[in-house]
């Protein structure tokens, strides 16, 4: 068999098993059983009031894993498709940003990059379960 050959099933190959991969799974979002986090109400808090809680961190990996990194990547380590959570500040900032972005989502020229994940703005998970997954992301170390 010529090179020709090899190279275009090869191709042929790739092609055909590329267009089946999705990021980490073609998953729908999962609910998140937040258990033993104090009840937050339905008006949106500006400051996490998670951080550093141990329940929270427990819950918010798992949240993230099964939410979360089919766009940001395993563990929180992007692979490029989506911003790497990591490197979100430990701040007010980084928390008006995060707030900002789970509620309202990301379409760019009408392509939905993030949907709204808040389910006060029609997504799937709570406002627990959201500061939740942002306790965890604060404990991901940036060095990989």
């Amino acid at each position: 068999m010529n090179n020709f050959v090899k190279y275009f099933f090869a191709s042929l190959l790739i092609n055909l098993f590329s267009s089946l991969a999705v990021a980490h799974g073609d998953v729908q979002p999962q609910p998140v059983d937040t258990t033993g986090l104090e009840d937050l109400g339905d008006d949106w808090l500006a400051r996490n009031p998670y951080s550093g809680n141990e329940t929270a961190i427990k819950i918010g990996s798992s949240a993230y894993n099964q939410n979360c990194a089919r766009c940001h990547g395993l563990g929180g380590i992007s692979g490029g498709i989506a911003p790497d959570l990591r490197y979100l500040e430990h701040t007010a900032d980084g928390d008006e940003w995060y707030v900002y972005r789970v509620r309202n989502g990301a379409v760019r020229n009408g392509v939905t990059y993030m949907p709204h994940f808040a389910e006060s703005d029609g997504g799937p998970l709570s406002q627990e379960a959201l500061w939740a997954i942002r306790a965890w992301l604060e404990t991901v170390d940036t060095e990989e």
